[in-house]
């Protein structure tokens, strides 16, 4: 049977002089080695493709990490910080996939910027700024050291009981990277709490009453994911379900 094919979000990117539609390797590495499924990009449009014509292509869906921000329009908000790197094509794209992908079972797995859309989507709201609320810690990366000490283990979480997350693992509290300025504010209300970190903030949640593997995190598990079991294991289910929705379709 060949593997499952597993869409990858894209950033829309303008290096001089022209837009490109971007995707980071590290997260085409965990699909292959982790997921065990064949990675293909998913480019940020906005028309001229529907989003039923992408889930009839792929078995899953993986929305990536990203530098850039999600708009506040999207969430009411207000406006964007003075500063704030934004994406409006990605915003556009994946804020009508998710809907689609969760109403066609095809699994789906947010990381980070993702795991932000898939509350907004679901008409949760964002902290803007979470290290300069009060009743949270300082959630982003120190920029001074290497990418190994950025994505290196930052606070620990704690996976609630009965749980996706919970059902991977042996211990409920678990380490992970935090390279996050913006947060969950309001949690949408059709997510469950699968984490929170030790300041109260929601790390991960599930799409409670999806028919398929539905998962966001906050942290980054396609980091060297081969040398971490929590992230391997996220992956591995997350490429179950792949491969469970791959045989269902006959692929």
């Amino acid at each position: 049977m060949s593997r499952p094919i597993v869409g990858l979000s894209a950033d829309l990117k303008h290096i001089e002089p022209h837009n490109y539609h971007c995707v980071g390797d590290k997260y085409i590495r965990a699909i292959i080695g982790e997921a065990d499924a064949v990675p293909v990009m998913l480019p940020a449009l906005t028309d001229g493709v529907l989003a039923e014509e992408i889930l009839a292509m792929v078995d899953g869906i993986v929305l990536t990490g990203s530098h850039a921000n999600i708009h506040p329009r999207h969430y009411g908000g207000g406006e964007p910080y003075d500063g704030s790197p934004l994406d409006p094509a990605r915003d556009m794209a994946n804020l009508r996939l998710i809907p689609a992908a969760l109403k066609a079972a095809v699994p789906l797995l947010g990381v980070c910027r993702g795991f932000q859309e898939v509350n907004v989507a679901l008409g949760g709201t964002l902290h803007q700024k979470v290290h300069e609320h009060p009743d949270f810690d300082n959630h982003l990366e120190d920029n001074t050291l290497d990418l190994d000490g950025q994505y290196g283990p930052a606070h620990p979480v704690f996976l609630a009981e009965g749980g996706i997350l919970a059902s991977l693992v042996d211990s409920q509290e678990q380490l992970v990277n935090s390279l996050h300025g913006q947060g969950i504010d309001r949690l949408a209300q059709r997510a469950f709490v699968e984490a929170r970190a030790g300041d109260g903030l929601i790390e991960a949640f599930s799409v409670s009453g999806a028919a398929e593997f539905a998962l966001a995190v906050q942290w980054h598990p396609e980091w060297k994911p081969h040398t971490h079991p929590f992230y391997a294991a996220t992956w591995h289910a997350f490429g179950e379900a792949c491969r469970r929705r791959a045989t269902e379709h006959k692929r």
